[in-house]
């Protein structure tokens, strides 16, 4: 029989190399530290919980590298997609999920193979044989991320990443907030309206960032020097960057008309999106703060519609760590000073969701095909799969590499024969060069 492929982590990534790995024929075992050991950020025990955000961002596979990143996923068969849109909604043009059981059913998609078997115990140092993918994510356990750091001769990088606030819908003001999605973007009526919108007039937004600006924060360890993702910046950092920054950012009035006031155009907008099937709870769109508990209880009801709210959850800040991939990593994803290891997921310096799913999937993949005796080659870098982890192995800058979000950018640039191409015509070339070649490599 062939060996089993041990996988620390059950988050997007290890969950998707497991569900790959096991469908090649490769007996897998997951090992997986919580519940029995918690962290900052989870709150259960399940395969593939979501924290930061319920939303897989943006499903347009013609237009956008995330979009195409999910186009790439479903046609590998990923465990993440498939139960993804079974527990879809309504986001515009986002793939976002009700979080609970789209986790649950992940576990017990895992569960129920009979080639996956789960360990519950904490594995605190880098192993010395066998065939091993490490998807810890940014919550690595201390004394793991310690056994890594002592491995690599490196130290490993940081950053920090917060969680944005959860409200209980029925305390939001409806007659002041309004149902849309920005330019109305969907296909259907739900997705047209899948955004709560509550408005700002210029006064409140001033009084709001003013309260922002002055709000008790968390402050770091002693040490603790790391920066942030700016994918995920906390909005009062965003906010000391310049007054108008949130204006341009989450709080952006474009494309949205007040279904109260139609001729008034609102100066800001603060949306909120769907986050469970109920439509119980919505979680309040790019408003990840390290503001203290009673900061943002005070700060957040300032917004209007929110004057009442309850909240689910208050917002937070973890550190998140992530090894130097393209020093220690080859273009198998194997830690260089032992190759029967591989790492996968956000501890690579990928960033976002889709993304660590996908280097789960790509890495699980390749473990089990050296399982069973011949290598895999990483998909085309003119892929979306295949531009992040050339990326991650060898193309960034290992100076001054951070962790980074699928975008076509990474891909080799197309040709522009034929005089300067509009963007729309530009990314659909990409996405049309990159299904050719990712259907060709699967093949």
């Amino acid at each position: 029989m062939t060996e089993p492929l041990h996988i620390i982590g059950g988050g997007m990534a290890g969950s998707e190399a497991a569900w790959a790995a096991a469908n090649l024929g490769v007996p897998v075992v997951i090992h997986e530290m919580r519940p029995k050991v918690a962290t900052f950020a989870h709150r259960t025990g399940d395969f593939a919980e979501m924290v930061c955000s319920n939303s897989f961002r943006s499903d347009d596979h013609e237009q956008n590298a995330v979009g195409l990143i999910h186009w790439e996923m479903r046609a590998a068969g990923s465990l993440v997609m498939e139960i993804a849109l079974k527990h879809r909604l309504p986001a515009g043009g986002a793939l976002a999920v009700d979080r609970d059981p789209f986790a649950a059913a992940v576990t017990a998609k895992l569960k129920s193979h009979p080639l996956i078997s789960t360990s519950y115990e904490e594995v605190t140092e880098l192993p010395s044989y066998g065939h091993w993918i490490i998807a810890t994510g940014p919550l690595t356990s201390p004394s793991l991320a310690q056994s890594i750091r002592a491995a690599t001769g490196a130290d490993a990088l940081a950053f920090f990443d917060a969680i944005a606030p959860i409200v209980y819908t029925e305390s939001i003001d409806m007659s002041v907030a309004w149902l849309q999605s920005r330019y109305d973007k969907g296909e259907t009526e739900d997705e047209q309206k899948a955004y709560i919108n509550c408005p700002m007039t210029r006064d409140q937004y001033e009084a709001f960032i003013d309260a922002l600006l002055a709000a008790e924060k968390t402050e770091f360890h002693e040490g603790e020097t790391a920066g942030y993702f700016d994918g995920c910046l906390p909005i009062e950092v965003m906010a000391e960057r310049g007054r108008e920054t949130l204006r341009h950012g989450p709080m952006k009035p474009v494309g949205l008309t007040n279904a109260h006031k139609p001729d008034e155009k609102a100066y800001a907008v603060v949306q909120l999106r769907r986050d469970n099937k109920l439509g119980t709870l919505h979680n309040i769109v790019g408003f990840q703060t390290k503001m203290k508990y009673g900061a943002q209880t005070a700060v957040f009801k300032m917004i209007p519609g929110l004057e009442n709210a309850s909240f689910a959850r208050l917002g937070g800040i973890h550190r998140n760590t992530f090894i130097n991939s393209p020093t220690l990593l080859d273009a198998q994803m194997r830690l260089k000073s032992r190759p029967y290891i591989r790492f996968a997921g956000q501890i690579t310096g990928v960033e976002g969701y889709v993304e660590s799913a996908a280097m789960g999937l790509l890495a699980g993949r390749m473990a089990a095909h050296d399982l069973l005796g011949h290598e895999l080659s990483p998909p085309p870098p003119e892929t979306a799969m295949g531009a992040l982890v050339t990326h991650i192995t060898g193309g960034a800058e290992a100076k001054t590499f951070q962790p980074m979000n699928v975008n076509f950018g990474l891909f080799p640039p197309i040709d522009a024969k034929g005089g300067r191409r509009g963007r729309a015509v530009r990314y659909k070339a990409y996405t049309d060069r990159a299904k050719q070649a990712f259907t060709e490599w699967l093949s």
